[in-house]
């Protein structure tokens, strides 16, 4: 593991200089400029690491995960979150939850956000900020693959308190009242 590696976070090769002309960023300070209508998600920004508790099928997990958002200059943040188990003795267990998507802002309040997972689940929320650094939304739209478990409706709140991105997402399958099925405290690592 490297020096820069944080605790728990597989090692990376060094990355070197991406060969796209226009590249993403999770920093203000470099890279094109920040479209204003993103300025309602700013706070967003970076990548975060950390962990947390899931249910499942499986029975419940703690997970460590790795979340990045990023901007190109345009009105969106593209979104990706990667998650691994960790087993009863602190050690990563394996792989574990997937997901990329896109945080499309409307207006100074409204927020969309759009999420696929290699799960077999396509998501589409709408919702608002909640305050500056916190945000509640409610699926819209779900479509799921014939494996992927029964999900009818969700729900997400993401916040930032005392600088850690805590989240929690809830999914209810039928009928079913909604149940607590991921929720973490990430830290910016960047």
């Amino acid at each position: 593991m490297t020096a820069a590696t944080p605790p728990g976070l597989p090692e990376q090769p060094a990355a070197g200089p991406t060969e796209l002309p226009v590249p993403d960023t999770v920093d203000v300070r470099e890279g094109p400029e920040v479209a204003h209508e993103l300025l309602s998600l700013l706070p967003l920004l970076g990548e975060w690491h950390g962990e947390g508790q899931a249910a499942g099928a499986e029975g419940d997990h703690r997970f460590g995960q790795w979340m990045r958002f990023a901007h190109d200059g345009r009105g969106f943040l593209f979104y990706e979150s990667r998650t691994w188990r960790i087993g009863a003795d602190g050690e990563v267990a394996g792989a574990d939850q997937r997901e990329s998507g896109f945080w499309r802002p409307r207006g100074e309040e409204e927020v969309e956000l759009l999420v696929a997972s290699p799960a077999g689940l396509v998501e589409i929320y709408a919702g608002t900020a909640r305050t500056t650094t916190s945000w509640e939304l409610v699926s819209d739209v779900l479509a799921r693959t014939p494996d992927h478990p029964d999900t009818s409706r969700a729900t997400r709140l993401y916040g930032i308190v005392d600088g850690a991105l805590m989240y929690a997402i809830d999914r209810a399958a039928g009928d079913q009242p909604l149940r607590p099925t991921m929720s973490a405290r990430l830290e910016r690592i960047r």
